[in-house]
């Protein structure tokens, strides 16, 4: 899978505060473009623009159409249930396992060294090629060998779901920014009374 340049995303919670969300994986962060959480006005996707501009920060030079925004939200549908599932510790779907190796199965952007004086391919990659490069980073996450680091937010109230790709494998917050911090306030306050 090519090297993505961004992980992770910025979300406004429903009362106004911003915080950083990386899901651990850029298939993960995906799948939190839509309406998940605990905020359903989540959803980024509203046209093959916002696809094609979310794409090009994670994919660059990604080239999108009307029709790339439908197969995006299935795949994300696919993911984002997959996510669900594996936080629950329950297992994948198989129409989502379906969708998402249907997606992986298709070719996705190949890797080229820069500086070279002849054009091999397209310049462009198409969002198809990202997708699947999305879909076999899923098929990845939600392989046998990583489902341990797949967990939920430590805060009972958050409802998160991310891949813990810390080498301690200890990660316990969505984002310090949010629970994290909520969980150290708490906890200075249980400590001095206040």
């Amino acid at each position: 899978m090519p090297e993505t340049t961004t992980t992770g995303q910025w979300f406004t919670a429903s009362d106004g505060h911003a915080w950083f969300f990386d899901a651990g994986a850029t298939a993960l962060d995906f799948a939190y473009t839509g309406a998940m959480g605990d905020n359903p006005d989540w959803e980024q996707l509203h046209s093959a623009d916002e696809l094609g501009a979310w794409l090009a920060a994670r994919f660059p030079g990604v080239e999108t159409g009307e029709r790339d925004l439908v197969d995006a939200k299935a795949l994300r549908a696919a993911i984002a249930s997959a996510l669900d599932a594996a936080g629950n510790a329950r297992p994948v779907e198989a129409a989502d396992v379906d969708v998402i190796n249907l997606f992986a199965a298709t070719p996705d952007i190949p890797p080229a060294l820069p500086g070279g004086t002849r054009q091999a391919g397209r310049t462009h990659a198409r969002a198809g090629q990202a997708l699947s490069a999305l879909a076999r980073e899923a098929v990845t996450v939600f392989g046998a060998e990583s489902l341990e680091r797949i967990r939920r937010c430590a805060d009972p109230t958050c409802g998160l779901t991310f891949f813990d790709e810390s080498r301690s494998n200890n990660r316990r917050w969505c984002s310090m920014q949010r629970c994290g911090n909520r969980a150290k306030v708490r906890a200075h306050r249980s400590r001095t009374g206040g």
